[in-house]
């Protein structure tokens, strides 16, 4: 199964199985259960409603897929964040390497709150001249995000528009700051805190609105949408922005990224074509003096916030 096109009828099976998993397990198990802590990491909580779909994912592509092309299997909850499969595998063997958040926006789920996703990426090996590369050699090829709330499905594919629902979108066309919806999202360690409110404080008065929504590849996905202008993120993983990332791309927006530890971290902006003027603010948080300059060619610092 090295044929993309051949492996996009089980991308789509992973997607309905997954969310057949989650719908049996909230008729069959109180919603108290779901939401029991079964493991705490750093700027992740892992429910007892991630664990439902983990051992799902696993099986699947070590049945279905493992045994016709090798891939790295990087997902929420899987311990070390990876797997190679078939079991025993090289990681520099593998020809495919797909990601994939089950739940996104876990946290809205366990408490009720009808915002979350199922996100799967599929990667393949590419030159490191592309400029939409990860830095370890992998390029996106697929993306699928599906919000079953409201029952709306994002899907991108390399070298076509992104859709919605079968219909084409594209990103916002708005080009003035101050008429601008951005989302931030929040790691509530402290590092990431204090990297993230003067941020939040620098731009909240020159933006329309700031929304905090807790699903990273849905926040990506209204950004491809046009319904968001930019989302920005000090600390995220692969698997929240590897499919949402790849569909705002295709939509025509930018999505900049840059690693920030070994385990597929990640500080991230993403904006139709602001990325220059949010840049210039997301510097100005870490160092005013050296980022003035940069700031005032998109600001007149002399206007009051308010």
């Amino acid at each position: 199964m090295k044929n993309l096109q051949a492996l996009l009828p089980a991308i789509r099976t992973l997607h309905e199985r997954i969310r057949d998993a989650v719908v049996d397990s909230c008729e069959r198990l109180a919603s108290e259960e779901l939401a029991r802590i079964a493991r705490e990491q750093e700027g992740d909580t892992i429910y007892a409603i991630d664990r439902v779909s983990e051992e799902l994912i696993v099986d699947f592509f070590e049945r279905e897929i493992a045994p016709q092309a090798s891939l790295v299997l990087i997902a929420e909850g899987l311990e070390g964040g990876q797997i190679v499969l078939p079991r025993g595998t090289s990681e520099e063997s593998a020809f495919w390497r797909i990601i994939v958040d089950p739940i996104d926006g876990t946290v809205n789920f366990a408490y009720g709150i009808p915002h979350a996703c199922v996100s799967i990426a599929l990667q393949g090996k590419a030159s490191a001249d592309k400029p939409s590369v990860y830095p370890d050699g992998y390029q996106t090829l697929v993306g699928v995000v599906y919000d079953p709330f409201v029952n709306e499905l994002w899907a991108a594919s390399l070298g076509r528009p992104a859709r919605l629902n079968g219909r084409a979108i594209s990103v916002s066309k708005r080009t003035r700051l101050e008429e601008c919806l951005i989302s931030i999202g929040f790691a509530k360690s402290k590092e990431m805190l204090e990297k993230t409110l003067p941020y939040f404080n620098e731009v909240a008065h020159r933006v329309r609105k700031i929304r905090m929504m807790g699903a990273a590849a849905l926040a990506l996905s209204y950004v491809a949408t046009g319904r968001f202008d930019a989302y920005i993120e000090q600390g995220i993983r692969l698997w929240d922005v590897a499919a949402g990332g790849f569909i705002l791309e295709c939509a025509g927006g930018e999505f900049w990224r840059q690693p920030i530890d070994s385990q597929h971290g990640y500080r991230m902006i993403a904006t139709p074509d602001l990325l220059n003027a949010i840049q210039a603010l997301y510097q100005l948080s870490y160092d005013p003096i050296q980022s003035a300059g940069n700031v005032k060619r998109w600001f007149d610092l002399s206007k009051p916030f308010w």
